[in-house]
C-alpha cells in the first residue's frame, strides 16, 4: 500500500493503433535494472529506511536485492521485516530520483520500438504511481501506452498477473508478447502467463541466477532487441 501521495500529472495510456491479430508485436519491460539503473538510490532509500525502523545494525540490502521484481510489502514478509518499512523507503527514494539514471541506449530502444509499431508497456515490482511518477521525471513516461504497477493486481511478481494485466490492456494474444526482465521474478512471471521471456544482463547484479531461470532470449545491451524484432515487425506490416 501507498503511504505518500506523489504529486504528479495524471498518467494518460499513449494512443495505440492495433494492427492485425497475426501481425501484433507487444515488449512488456521490468523498470528497475532494464529500463533505469536505480541500485544506489535503493540502496540508499532501503538503509535509511532500516535505521529509521528497526535501528541499529546493517542493513540487509544483500538480500532485500535477491528479490527484486517483487512487490515491497511481499518483500518485507519474506525477510521478516516491518511493514513500516516502506513509508520511509518510498519517501527516501522520491527524494533521490534525480540520482536514478536511465541505461545508456534504453530511450534510443524505446523510440525504434515504437516507431516501428510495437505496443510498449512497463510492468513492476514498483507501485503503479511510483512507476509514473519516475517515468514522467525522466521524460520517458510517453513511450509507454501502459504502466502497471504491483499494486494495481492481486498477485505481484513472480505471479502472472502483471503480465497478464499489460496484455489485457493491450488486447494482444500471449503469443504475440516478450517480457524484458532483469531478475528471475520477472522471467517466472512471463513464463506464467505464456509469454516469451527475454534476459536484460546489462542490469543484473546475478546474470548466473537470470541465465538459469530460462529466457528465451539473452539481451547483453538494449540495442539487441532490435536485431530479434525488426523481421517480425516488418512481416506484419
Amino acid at each position: 500500500m501507498e503511504h505518500r501521495t506523489l504529486t504528479t500529472r495524471p498518467f494518460v495510456p499513449a494512443p495505440f493503433s492495433k494492427p492485425r491479430w497475426n501481425s501484433t508485436t507487444v515488449v512488456v519491460l521490468d523498470l528497475d535494472g532494464v529500463i533505469v539503473d536505480s541500485f544506489d538510490v535503493m540502496r540508499e532509500a532501503f538503509e535509511i529506511a532500516y535505521r529509521e525502523v528497526v535501528g541499529v545494525g546493517d542493513a540487509p540490502f544483500e538480500e532485500y536485492h535477491r528479490h527484486q521484481g517483487r512487490y515491497f510489502p511481499d518483500i518485507m514478509r519474506i525477510m521478516n521485516l516491518p511493514g513500516a518499512m516502506e513509508e520511509p523507503f518510498v519517501r527516501e527514494s522520491h527524494r533521490l530520483r534525480g540520482e536514478v539514471r536511465v541505461y545508456d541506449g534504453v530511450a534510443e530502444l524505446l523510440g525504434a520500438l515504437r516507431g516501428r509499431g510495437f505496443g510498449l508497456a512497463v510492468a513492476t515490482g514498483k507501485s503503479g504511481p511510483r512507476a509514473r511518477d519516475l517515468l514522467d521525471h525522466l521524460g520517458l513516461l510517453h513511450w509507454f501506452h501502459h504502466v502497471v504497477g504491483s499494486d494495481e493486481i492481486a498477485r505481484p511478481k513472480p505471479a502472472p498477473d502483471i503480465v497478464e494485466r499489460a496484455l489485457l490492456l493491450l488486447e494482444t494474444p500471449p503469443d504475440q508478447a516478450l517480457m524484458v526482465g532483469d531478475a528471475a521474478n520477472d522471467l517466472r512471471s512471463a513464463q506464467g502467463a505464456g509469454v516469451r521471456s527475454a534476459a536484460a544482463l546489462w542490469g543484473t547484479p546475478d546474470e548466473a541466477d537470470l541465465l538459469r531461470a530460462g529466457p528465451d532470449i539473452v539481451l547483453r545491451r538494449p540495442a539487441d532487441l532490435l536485431a530479434v524484432l525488426p523481421e517480425r515487425s516488418a512481416r506484419a506490416r
